[in-house]
Formats: C-alpha cells, sequence, structure tokens
C-alpha cells in the first residue's frame, strides 16, 4: 500500500497555508510602511483628511494583525511544523506584534496633525522632521523589501541606518530646546522624536528575524 499518496494533498494545503501566511505578513508590512510615509507629510502639513487615512489604516493594520496571528496558531496546532517551517512560523509571531505598535506611532505622529503641531515649527525643527521621516521610511522600504527576499545581511544595514536616526533624534530634542518654544509643544515634540526613535528600532528588531521568515 502507498501511503504517500494519500497524504499529497494534506501537504499541498499545508504548503498553501504557509504561503498565505507569508502573504498577509507581507500585506501587513506594505499599510505600515504606507502609514509611516505618510505619518510625517501629514504632520508638517497638518492634513486633517490625512490624518484620519492613516488612523483609518492603523484599523486594518489592528484587523490583520489579528487574522495572522489567528492563522498562524492554527497552523501550529493542526500541522504541528516542525525545523524550518516552526522557526518561520515563530519569527513571524515576533514581527508581527512589532509591525502593528509600528502602525501605532504613525498613527501617533499623523494625530499631532490635527493640533497643527507641526505646521507653527521653526525652519530647523522642521528640517529635522522631515530628515527623520525619510530616513525611518527608507529603513522599512529595506526591511520590506528584505522580508520579501529573505535577505538577512539586511539588519546590519539597517542597524547602521539607525544609529543616523538616533543621532537626528538627539538633534531635534537639541533644536527644540534651543527654540524656546512653549512647554506643551516642546513637551509633544519630545513625543515626536520619540516614536521615530522608536520606529527606527521596530525595523532594526523586524530586520533581524526576517532571515528566517522565508
Amino acid at each position: 500500500m502507498d501511503i504517500g499518496e494519500p497524504a499529497r494533498p494534506v501537504r499541498r494545503a499545508y504548503t498553501g497555508e504557509l504561503q498565505a501566511i507569508g502573504e498577509l505578513v507581507a500585506q501587513l508590512f506594505a499599510l505600515v510602511s504606507e502609514s509611516i510615509a505618510a505619518a510625517t507629510e501629514t504632520f508638517l502639513t497638518g492634513d486633517r483628511e490625512m490624518a484620519r487615512a492613516v488612523v483609518g489604516r492603523d484599523e486594518e493594520i489592528d484587523e490583520l494583525e489579528d487574522r495572522i496571528e489567528q492563522a498562524i496558531e492554527r497552523t501550529m496546532l493542526f500541522q504541528a511544523p516542525v525545523a524550518g517551517d516552526f522557526r518561520r512560523l515563530v519569527a513571524a509571531l515576533r514581527i508581527v506584534p512589532e509591525l502593528e505598535r509600528s502602525g501605532d506611532l504613525a498613527e501617533h505622529i499623523a494625530s499631532r496633525a490635527a493640533r497643527g503641531l507641526g505646521t507653527g515649527l521653526p525652519p530647523v525643527v522642521r528640517g529635522i522632521v522631515q530628515e527623520l521621516g525619510d530616513r525611518v521610511a527608507a529603513m522599512w522600504r529595506e526591511a520590506a523589501d528584505a522580508f520579501e527576499v529573505g535577505d538577512a545581511a539586511a539588519a546590519a544595514r539597517i542597524d547602521e541606518a539607525d544609529d543616523v536616526v538616533n543621532h537626528l533624534h538627539h538633534r531635534l530634542w537639541d533644536e527644540v530646546a534651543a527654540a524656546d518654544l512653549p512647554a506643551v509643544t516642546a513637551m509633544e515634540m519630545a513625543l515626536v522624536a520619540r516614536f521615530y526613535e522608536r520606529l527606527g528600532d521596530h525595523a532594526v528588531h523586524i530586520a533581524e528575524r526576517v532571515g528566517v521568515v522565508r
């Protein structure tokens, strides 16, 4: 009796589940990357409609996170993956919360647009915010690309880029202090600087795990 033949449909279903999970994580990467890119523009222009779009996208991110986690849990429970598949699923479980938290951070930055926080800042402060946003967005594009191709070497490059983001984070603090802004504005800007710094950290953490996801 050939017991291998009936198992093939089961194996195909299992492979399909793994592929579907990978596609969902890629979709989550895309949503978060879009939010991060939009957050800086929203903050600096004060565009409330764009801010609402970022908030709405965060709801999509939260829902997709739940779908992915449930799909991974079902696969691990019913398929009992081993070796490389198991490691990839565990890595995905660790990446997904980082993606969700990064979506929250982008929402926090964009929400400041509704208060007009970014539009009245000194040019030098606005310039640093723009550079921070550009650098972080570039890190996330590289992290997303690394996920697509399983580029483990991307972690070192993203870590180097994060050093620049940390430097800009401190520069922003210094310029805000030197600008003698109202206390409330200064406190809000300290939070914005922290949000960007955390976005960079999340990109680094994700890149460190990307090599074993695909």
